[in-house]
């Protein structure tokens, strides 16, 4: 039953990744059919972000007082609204309220699937990260594809369809289950989590998290209006995500013990720095096929080493806190994805690719630095979650 259970959860997001990897395929469609500018595209990859970071740090913490199963229904009841009003949408201002309601639903049910997974097996909690990651990506990638094959006949609509329906048979799957909830007598008082910032190490992970959505900000924003802007064939701007995803999928359980073996923190810094290097090749190369070969090691390095920053969170967090943890560090991941879309559009429009890249690499760096300065008497902490952590 348990390992039952952890399969639903990790179809759960999954589904909520293909919902965004669809859209994410069929941004230049609403540019060209609806007329939306490539800044307001920006703004909807944006208030996904935006409203996925409200609602962890709002509801994370619930989690973490036995109400995660409750959490995750609510999240996927939102989903299905988003994914029905973004198939019929065809304004800026439908499809704007259908990615809200996405990102609130995903936002809210997160914390609570990587609560209830981190605390399935403690032992193996970077495979069982590790696989979240596949699962994640599995979805993202996928959404394209779906995408690909049913747009041209049936339409923008079809695939955030066929995506409604999957999750509503998930729902009905995940309400005849039982997880395992926190007990309310050992649950924290804070309904916050911000509090926990004043743990240094937390801090620095956090901090060194949030160079990852620097990075996914700036590229899901402009990569596919970037690729027709550059004439490059239209598989490149929708199978292209597939195959720069593929290396993750497959990756995630393995990169997932790997982190375990050589330490979160490290294995996050080293990944994200030679992100930044890839960032810099997008920018410079004038090749969209030299790219999709930049992006397809991009995607290996990224399914090595990008479960660490959940992992560092997970072993410097009050134990008790893991949930509250998990939606601090998700949420403010969501805001700066957020506020980096909306600056990369306006940035692409401006300046073009080469300055919106490298100016991403920078910032990317400087975080990096900076969480690593923060958490450096943790940096080499490997090993299990541990049945007891320090507390705030």
């Amino acid at each position: 039953m348990k390992k039952r259970t952890v399969l639903m959860l990790q179809g759960a997001s999954a589904l909520s990744a293909m919902g965004y990897g669809a859209m994410f395929a069929v941004l230049d469609d609403f540019r060209d059919k609806f007329g939306i500018t490539e800044s307001r595209l920006g703004i909807l990859v944006g208030v996904g972000f935006f409203t996925g970071f409200i609602a962890q740090i709002l509801f994370a913490p619930l989690a973490d007082k036995g109400k995660a199963k409750r959490l995750i229904m609510i999240g996927l009841a939102l989903e299905v609204v988003g994914n029905i009003l973004m198939a019929f949408g065809n304004t800026f201002t439908v499809l704007f309220i259908a990615r809200t309601l996405m990102g609130l639903g995903g936002g809210i049910a997160s914390p609570a699937v990587r609560r209830i997974i981190i605390l399935a097996d403690p032992g193996n909690m970077g495979s069982n990260l590790g696989r979240m990651l596949s699962a994640d990506v599995g979805g993202f990638a996928l959404g394209p594809v779906v995408a690909a094959i049913t747009v041209g006949t049936f339409g923008l609509g079809a695939p955030f369809l066929i995506i409604t329906a999957l999750i509503v048979v998930l729902f009905l799957g995940l309400s005849q289950l039982h997880v395992s909830e926190a007990n309310k007598e050992d649950a924290p008082s804070q309904r916050l989590a911000f509090d926990l910032l004043k743990i240094k190490p937390l801090a620095g992970a956090i901090i060194i998290g949030l160079a990852l959505f620097v990075m996914i900000g700036t590229f899901d924003s402009i990569w596919s209006v970037m690729m027709a802007d550059m004439k490059a064939p239209s598989w490149i701007a929708s199978v292209g995500i597939t195959l720069f995803a593929l290396p993750m999928l497959f990756l995630g359980p393995i990169g997932g013990r790997l982190t375990q073996r050589v330490g979160p923190f490290n294995a996050s810094m080293r990944g994200l720095t030679l992100g930044a290097l890839c960032m810099i090749c997008y920018g410079t190369f004038g090749s969209p096929y030299a790219m999709l070969v930049v992006g397809i090691c991009h995607g290996v390095i990224d399914g090595l080493t990008v479960t660490g920053g959940s992992a560092a969170v997970a072993l410097v967090a009050p134990h008790n806190r893991l949930a509250s943890a998990q939606g601090l560090y998700g949420g403010l991941q969501t805001l700066t994805g957020g506020i980096t879309a909306i600056i990369a559009g306006a940035s692409y429009d401006a300046f073009g690719r080469s300055v919106t890249y490298i100016a991403c690499a920078i910032v990317m760096v400087f975080l990096i630095t900076t969480g690593a300065w923060m958490a450096r008497s943790h940096l080499h902490i490997k090993g299990e979650l541990q049945p007891e952590s320090q507390s705030v």
